[in-house]
Formats: structure tokens, sequence, C-alpha cells
């Protein structure tokens, strides 16, 4: 293998610049031209492709974002898009495609392997919705960015004696909320993996304001809805005051943790390591820190699953 091209896809994470730097400078030490993709599948398509030198990701391992950009592409979803981003690929003799993103832009590299050129995916996705792997880069940097939010709102309610209610992302996936939900000591945590009853919040709620108790933090998953329902429906039941906060993509944004440049690091560098053994089809992850790969098909295949003994642990601890 003479060629092989990097891009990001879908939403940004934190760390995907670290995980580019190791993947350029893996094909360097190995004598492997490297081309970096910019704007996604939507840049694969019409040729915004140039050739990355170890200059071109020098001091970029503590940046958040992606230096390559990113974007969402419907034409690329179709036989055509996905025949023009091939013809781009063939016209510069690249035959290896690493592909940093999530389940979508794994779909995508899986439509690229099945036309000749051999692929690669690292999974970078802050929601760590990703089956076949422990952690998403991006997942860490997230979690310590919320968990640093609800200590700071912590402070407000404290003060005022309040009920705050944070929304926070993870698209269909609970990971983001339940970690930091625990993390910060949040009464009450809304995952959409587990039942979330009113009744039930309510009654913590109530409970823990007869012990006297002032303030109380309540973590909602957006894949269960909005912090604004909750918050309605808990001041319709109790009367009590509350306070809605989205913390929105802030969350995506930051430079990434060590966690995050060190996971990134590895998988970049594990998916030239995988293009140079001749392997194609395949995700890159990480179990009991150890570095694996999986093929596509089984890792879309599945459902992400999220841990629900940590979900029993913060419930427990929350009384």
């Amino acid at each position: 293998m003479q060629k092989i091209a990097v891009l990001t896809s879908g939403g940004d994470a934190p760390g995907m610049n670290a995980a580019v730097r190791a993947a350029v400078r893996r094909a360097a030490y190995h004598g492997i031209q490297m081309y970096g993709v910019y704007h996604g599948y939507e840049g694969l398509m019409y040729g915004d492709i140039q050739e990355m030198t170890l200059g071109s990701v020098g001091d970029i391992i503590h940046r958040g974002g992606t230096i390559l950009y990113s974007a969402r592409s419907e034409e690329f979803k179709t036989e055509a898009g996905q025949q023009k981003a091939i013809d781009q690929l063939n016209r510069r003799g690249i035959e290896g495609l690493i592909v940093i993103g999530g389940d979508g832009s794994f779909r995508g590299a899986q439509k690229i392997s099945e036309k000749g050129i051999r692929t690669i995916g690292v999974p970078g996705t802050i929601d760590n919705d990703i089956p076949c792997t422990d952690f998403t880069i991006g997942f860490d940097t997230a979690l310590n960015t919320v968990v640093d939010a609800i200590d700071k709102i912590r402070d407000t309610a404290t003060s005022h004696e309040r009920t705050y209610i944070i929304e926070v992302m993870g698209r269909d996936a609970g990971d983001i909320a339940l970690w930091a939900g625990l993390a910060a000591g949040a009464e009450s945590i809304l995952i959409p993996e587990a039942e979330n009853d009113i009744e039930d919040i309510v009654e913590r709620l109530e409970s823990g304001h007869r012990r006297g108790k002032k303030h109380t933090i309540i973590i909602v998953a957006e894949g269960v809805g909005s912090a604004g329902y909750y918050a309605d429906e808990i001041k319709r039941l109790t009367g009590l005051e509350t306070r809605v906060t989205v913390l929105g993509h802030i969350q995506r944004g930051g430079s990434p943790t060590a966690f995050d440049r060190m996971l990134a690091s590895r998988m970049g560098a594990a998916a030239v390591d995988l293009l140079i053994e001749c392997k194609r089809d395949r995700m890159v992850g990480i179990r009991n820190n150890v570095i694996v790969d999986v093929d596509f098909q089984e890792a879309l295949s599945q459902k992400h699953h999220l841990d629900l003994s940590i979900y029993q642990l913060a419930r427990t601890l929350s009384i």
C-alpha cells in the first residue's frame, strides 16, 4: 500500500485531530503517502483532497473539532454519489481510506469498501453509542465538560434552593447522562435505556425535601425528551420552582482530555496498521484497554448496550 486517505464525518468530537495526527504520522513512519479529505464524504465526491505531511498535523493534538472539517451529504447516500467518491480515490491512486466518525459514517465506509477501496473505521462520537468498543473518541471530554457544568449549576441551585433540570446530548444513548449524573451526584437520571417514571422522580425529590434538602439536580438525556417537559410536570405535581438548562453543543467542543488523546492516538495508528496488513471493512475499537478490530457488519448489526449496573449504582447513591 502506497497511498492512504483519512476523513472525518458526522458530528465533530474532541480527539478527532489527535486521531488524524496519529494516522498521518504512522503512515509517514512506514513510508506511505497520506491524503486528507476535507468536508467528509461531500469533499470526497468533489475532490477536496490534499496530501498531508508531518507538518500538516503539527500542533493539533490538543485542539478540539477537526482540521479536516465535517459535513453531512445526502448525495453520497446514492449509488452515483458513491461512485463519484470512488473515482476521486482511483484517480489519485489511493488504495485505502480511514473514516473517523459514528455509525452513519461507518455505513458510508462500508459502501466504499464494497466498491473496492479498503476502508477502516475509527469510532469518533461523544455519544459513546458504537457497539463493539468500550469507548469512542470524544466521550470522555464531553463527559468532563458536562460534569464541570453540573458542578457550576449546583452552586446556583444551592444558593437559590431550587430544582435544576439539565438536558444533555447523546442522541438515543444515555451514556453521557448516566456517567455525568453519577459523577456529579445528581438526584435523578433519565435515560432511554431505563424506565423513567415521573411519579418516582417526584417521590425522590419530595423525600429529599422532607429530609431538609434544599436543592435537586435532575439529568435528562435528550433521547427521552426535553428537559422542559419534565420541568413542567414536576412543577405541576409538586408546585416546586424549577429551572432548565440545555447544555447543547458546548458538549462537543474544547480541548480533548488526556484519555481521549491517548485513545485517539492508539486508534488512529491502529487503523493504518490494519490497512498495511491488507485488512478492510473493519472498525477499530478498545475492549478492556486492548485495541481490537471487528468487522463493520458485526458492529453495525448490533445494538449499543449501556451498563445498567451503573444506573442502579447511581440510584442507590442518590437516595
